[in-house]
């Protein structure tokens, strides 16, 4: 897109920031203009952190979320992990890094272009955690 004048496109908000491509306001499904920004992809997610429970299925879609700062084109990196972990050391560590990742990592998120999930979002899934069976356990 950048080689190319008056393209169109669509890429993550990462890669735009770090190559300094001109973004543009899109309109949410609250009628607002919003430009894509950290604030509004978690804005974005938030906006469904409140329908989701510990158990519920997380393959979700933050598109065209509701709430005036949500960026409508939004989208999410998701983790596929099995429930029933059969190695207890590999188990462990991944289990133990997904709670980092939820309790401290993601706190490093801004800094490397990418937005956090919402508080309630990272509490929910950090609930979820404790459905992992490690071990066969």
């Amino acid at each position: 897109m950048k080689q190319t004048p008056g393209a169109i496109g669509y890429i993550e908000l990462a890669y735009a920031n770090q190559n300094k491509l001109p973004s543009a306001a899109i309109q949410n499904a609250s009628g607002a203009f919003v430009e894509p920004s950290i604030a509004s992809v978690t804005a974005a997610a938030a906006g469904i952190a409140d329908t989701l429970s510990s158990s519920s299925d997380y393959r979700i879609s933050i598109a065209n979320a509701t709430g005036k700062d949500a960026y409508p084109i939004s989208s999410m990196t998701w983790l596929l992990v099995y429930k029933t972990q059969t190695d207890a050391t590999k188990g462990k560590q991944l289990v133990d890094f997904l709670r980092w990742s939820y309790e401290t990592g993601y706190q490093s998120a801004a800094a490397l272009d990418y937005a956090p999930l919402p508080d309630k979002l990272r509490q929910r899934l950090i609930e979820r955690l404790s459905m992992i069976s490690i071990g066969g356990a």
